[in-house]
């Protein structure tokens, strides 16, 4: 059998350039320049502008500096109590949270009906439709309620921000469970409560974990939500941020030293999810796999 040899039309299909060692520096200088420019600038302006003493706009730099302002800042009374409430607030939101996504994500994980692809979009809402606008409805009830202005109001409104994040990720852990472990632990007798505490939940801890430090740190960093339901009488740090960025009263050195605070905690969290928790977990909590 013979091969018939086609003539070349010239119209070949591009090939993808693969990455060589020659492209290493090039690559390297623009993640670092991209780095530099996305995170390591801001964070260095609001170091000088938490540390300067007067910065007159011909000035590059600040022409004197001074501690003054963070000895002032960290004892205040009203930012150690925004402060604590913020950590407080966000256990609370975080464990209640966990409680409340838990058998939610068990029904999404595993068992099949009608419309589930219009339920996930419905628990995904909360996120998708902007902050203000959530806030703004569920302020309206929590004020006729009797919540508004209340600790409680905060922590219910700010659950509601961080569920769908919770769910979604719990239901990528609670996917990977073996049916064939489960139905095993039924032959040997095993009832409802024994599965889930001795399966269920020791091989849910990884979404547990990944939610619960998303949650913390939705909750610690949350303004509109927050800012509508409890301001003035309930104080969290960012909303403690944003009296110190009222345009009429604008105060960029404390607004820097308050953001130095917001950020301490969202980095020690990240830190322990990148050596505790799984990227499968996390890409498929987020819908990338």
């Amino acid at each position: 059998m013979t091969s018939i040899a086609y003539p070349a039309t010239g119209l070949t299909s591009p090939r993808k350039r693969r990455f060589t060692r020659e492209d290493r520096l090039p690559v390297a200088i623009g993640l670092y320049v991209s780095l530099f420019l996305a995170i390591a600038l801001p964070l260095g302006l609001m170091f000088l502008w938490s540390i300067a003493d007067g910065w007159p706009p011909p000035h590059v730099l600040p022409q004197s500096y001074t501690t003054a302002r963070w000895a002032g800042v960290l004892g205040d009374d009203g930012l150690l109590r925004a402060a604590l409430n913020s950590i407080l607030i966000a256990i609370v939101v975080t464990f209640a949270t966990a409680v409340i996504a838990l058998p939610t994500a068990w029904a999404m994980a595993r068992f099949p009906f009608r419309l589930k692809r219009a339920v996930e979009i419905f628990i995904l809402a909360p996120i998708i439709i902007p902050g203000i606008v959530v806030a703004v409805g569920i302020g309206q009830v929590f004020l006729a309620l009797g919540l508004a202005y209340s600790v409680a109001g905060v922590i219910l409104v700010q659950i509601v921000g961080t569920l769908p994040l919770m769910i979604r990720l719990m239901t990528a852990a609670l996917e990977t469970i073996p049916d064939d472990l489960i139905h095993a632990a039924r032959s040997l007798g095993a009832n409802t409560l024994g599965i889930v505490r001795h399966i269920v939940l020791p091989l849910a801890v990884p979404g547990l974990l990944a939610g619960g430090l998303m949650s913390f740190v939705g909750s610690f960093e949350e303004f509109d939500k927050s800012f509508i339901v409890g301001a003035p009488v309930v104080e969290t740090l960012p909303i403690k941020l944003y009296m110190y960025l009222d345009p009429y009263s604008m105060q960029l050195p404390l607004a820097s030293i308050v953001s130095f605070l917001l950020l301490l905690p969202a980095l020690i969290v990240f830190v322990i999810a990148g050596r505790v928790l799984r990227d499968d977990l996390m890409a498929a909590g987020m819908g990338k796999i």
